[in-house]
């Protein structure tokens, strides 16, 4: 459980992580001995370089630029999502239109859910407030 805190990581990969390393995936890390803990490491490095996880189980299939399967952790899975963004409000396709403008990007309705700001529902007129006098008429 301690690895899925590393982002990127869930609990299926966790699991398949500490098999491919000889670990035992019930174990408290902070307890494992420095050997161990080097084998899983080691067994982390490969999986981002997609040795070790099955093609199906990858979050960065056919990367845009280099074109390989990589499975991406950390502080490299929020650099390339933001690249994404990125790119798609570069070349100004719908869903980097939505992400720029803060809407819903995934087909959701937003006509009466995911309202934010002031303009939401009826205002009412504040009580006490004086009422606008009547303007004067020439006779």
């Amino acid at each position: 459980m301690a690895l899925t805190g590393i982002k990127g990581v869930g609990r299926r990969c966790a699991r398949i992580f500490t098999d491919k390393a000889g670990v035992d995936p019930h174990a408290t890390l902070g307890l494992l001995p420095d050997a161990e803990i080097d084998k899983l490491k080691k067994v982390i490095e490969e999986g981002a370089a997609s040795k070790i996880l099955p093609i199906w189980m990858l979050n960065r299939r056919g990367d845009i630029e280099t074109g390989a399967d990589v499975h991406v952790m950390a502080m490299d899975l929020n650099m390339t999502l933001r690249e994404d963004l990125d790119l798609m409000k570069k070349m100004r396709s719908y869903k980097g239109i939505r992400h720029e403008r803060g809407l819903r990007v995934r087909g959701q309705r937003t006509r009466s859910s995911g309202r934010t700001g002031a303009i939401v529902g009826v205002s009412r007129k504040k009580e006490g407030a004086p009422a606008a006098a009547p303007a004067a008429t020439k006779e």
